[in-house]
């Protein structure tokens, strides 16, 4: 079925009703100074040149402003605003051509309030006829979008959220009927909103009465409409929804709108990441702005789940130009189809390089000459890189060396290594191989003086090789979800919000440091398990079964942030520390000796030789007395 064009109103009939309003203005203005008395017509002359004036004046003013170029059926505050300042700007030229012709004689008399009558008269006509035609034009919208609807298919709905974000979702369902969702009322903790109305919707309760009014209304559906919204709340209604089989959607999150991956009116299910959202973050827009904006960026494994992310919120602080390098050809594809998209006016260069070949690297900073670094690229999957000891070594660490020396050759003035908690007493190969990365960054900044940093956080949710993609495909398989503990505990944090505070961190670096990001409290696996399995529809224990497999030795119950004896101060942010008092844990000479024999014992397949040469030379190391993990650990 073809749909029907939206209704516009012609420009020409638009401008007849403006002649006819400018004249009735006028006439209008001078009545309401005289009330049709005797010098009402005494100045009646006057009347007809003003009368000239305005049909010559206005029309060709209200035409520079735009006023006949718009769809007024979407006219909203902003075209209040354009309405009045066209009048006012007419009604200061038509008074400037009045007086003078009032000084020129050419009429008896000439009363100067009816200019200020004017003035107002004319900003209700012209905008009254503009509001007019939209309200026309809308009702006849509706009548065409409604027109063929099954009512009996529309379902009530409740918004969490009376603010912004909760205002659009409301006027976006009102917009299109054809969605079958009708809102019902709002529910929000600010008491100054209850029993308030917004387009027509009242603010109903609070959240905490959301089980009662969902009976009350008879509600069909709930939308989380505040992108801030903390797990807690987004919890709060799963926990109300759930037992009365009612559907629940949310809006993205805060970290998600500032990367530009989705846009604040696409609503989705509720998925694990909102459970575990926190309050959002503060950031110092002016100081991450002068970082970036106008730099030249260049990120190392873009094509990655945290690479791609920085790509996409680097992108919305204007940086002149921005290189995406990574080894798989696919996933920069994406990541530079992804950023053309929505970032068309961003110089993006895409660059297939492995960071294991220097030359390469070494070609490509001399070439581009980043102002910035973010160095994301490494193997990051424990079980893996146990089995695969050689790889670790030389994409970890002989990678970051060749990344590092690039950058310094090439002048680059800042540079952030992307690192794990791991690195913090490694107990296994991936772990110790980012540490000595991290050692390389730390050393090329001693001896430059260059704003080269650290930043290290725990698990992400949602990236390649991470629990959760794991445990979806046990649920998937109808189970059984395998966990090791019952009390099993890690820290996670999603992909954007993680990205938000690196950029603040690049920000915030001098030089030397490492970082941390506050991960907040530990979350147990289990919990995490229970989650995505009610998220899926399904009960556990009932639908799906949950295992408990036993820990494996040298597995810990819970993730540690530093190593003993380290200290971590504050920084201005609240969720960013750093290592107060930091040590490097070997001179540049040795580290670089190290490292030339690691990349030596790499090469010759001495996988053994490098576990034992970790564990040696890195402080409170215990690859050795770790078995290495199955493919399916939660690591």
């Amino acid at each position: 079925m073809k749909s029907k064009p939206v209704p516009n109103i012609r420009n020409r009939y638009l401008l007849l009703g403006d002649l006819i309003l400018i004249v009735l203005s006028v006439m209008g203005s001078y009545a309401l100074r005289f009330e049709l008395g005797n010098l009402f017509f005494f100045y009646l002359p006057s009347a007809y040149w003003m009368a000239g004036a305005a049909l010559i004046i206005k029309p060709l003013v209200y035409y520079f402003f735009g006023m006949y170029r718009r769809m007024w059926i979407y006219a909203s505050t902003r075209e209040v605003v354009l309405i009045v300042s066209a009048v006012a700007t007419s009604s200061v030229i038509l008074s400037a051509v009045m007086v003078a012709l009032a000084s020129l004689r050419l009429f008896i008399g000439f009363p100067r309030p009816v200019l200020v009558f004017d003035f107002f008269l004319s900003v209700v006509l012209a905008g009254g006829l503009r509001f007019v035609l939209r309200l026309l034009a809308e009702n006849r919208v509706n009548q065409v979008l409604y027109s063929g609807l099954d009512r009996r298919r529309t379902q009530k709905v409740l918004i969490v959220g009376a603010g912004d974000a909760g205002a659009l979702v409301v006027r976006e369902l009102q917009k299109n009927p054809q969605l079958y969702l009708t809102p019902v009322g709002f529910l929000d903790d600010n008491p100054s909103k209850l029993k308030q109305q917004i387009y027509g919707v009242p603010v109903i309760g609070t959240l905490s009465d959301l089980s009662k009014v969902i009976d009350q209304t008879g509600a069909d559906q709930v939308i989380i409409a505040i992108p801030s919204a903390p797990g807690r709340v987004v919890r709060l209604v799963a926990e109300a929804c759930r037992p009365k089989g009612i559907p629940f959607r949310t809006m993205p999150g805060i970290y998600e709108l500032l990367g530009g991956k989705v846009s604040v009116s696409r609503l989705r299910e509720v998925d694990i990441s909102d459970l575990l959202r926190r309050e959002p973050a503060h950031i110092e827009e002016e100081l991450v702005g002068a970082t970036l904006g106008g730099r030249v960026v260049l990120v190392t494994g873009a094509g990655g789940s945290i690479g791609r992310e920085l790509c996409r919120q680097i992108a919305r602080w204007g940086p002149s130009e921005l290189i995406v390098l990574g080894h798989g050809e696919n996933s920069i594809f994406e990541t530079m189809l992804e950023l053309r998209e929505n970032f068309s006016l961003l110089l993006v260069r895409p660059v297939i390089a492995d960071v294991r070949d220097y030359p390469r690297i070494r070609s490509i900073f001399n070439r581009h000459r980043p102002d910035i670094v973010f160095h994301a690229a490494a193997h990051k999957h424990v079980p893996l890189m146990e089995s695969n000891v050689e790889e670790a070594v030389t994409n970890n660490i002989l990678g970051t060396m060749n990344v590092v020396s690039a950058a310094l050759e090439a002048d680059v003035n800042r540079l952030v290594m992307i690192s794990t908690d791991k690195a913090i007493r490694p107990a296994n190969v991936m772990g110790a191989t980012k540490r000595v990365a991290e050692m390389i960054v730390l050393d090329a900044a001693d001896r430059s003086g260059r704003a080269y940093s650290v930043v290290r956080f725990g698990n992400v949710l949602g990236s390649r090789g991470s629990v959760v993609p794991l445990f979806k495909s046990q649920i998937a398989r109808g189970g059984p979800v395998t966990v090791t503990h019952p009390e099993m505990r890690r820290y996670f944090m999603t992909i954007p919000e993680a990205v938000h505070l690196v950029l603040q961190v690049a920000a915030m670096g001098k030089g030397g440091e490492t970082f941390m990001l506050n991960m907040g409290e530990q979350v147990r696996i289990l919990d995490l398990a229970e989650d995505l399995i009610r998220l899926s529809g399904l009960e556990p224990g009932k639908d799906i079964e949950i295992v408990f497999t036993g820990i494996r030795p040298g597995e810990k119950l819970s993730e540690d942030l530093w190593d003993e004896g380290n200290l971590y101060q504050k920084t201005s942010h609240p969720d960013i520390f750093k290592i107060e008092g930091q040590v490097q844990d070997m001179d540049s000479e040795a580290l670089h000796s190290m490292v030339e024999e690691l990349v030596r014992l790499a090469r010759e397949g001495e996988s053994q030789a490098i576990i034992t040469l970790l564990d040696e030379l890195i402080p409170f190391a215990s690859i050795r007395r770790t078995p290495p993990p199955e493919l399916t650990a939660i690591e």
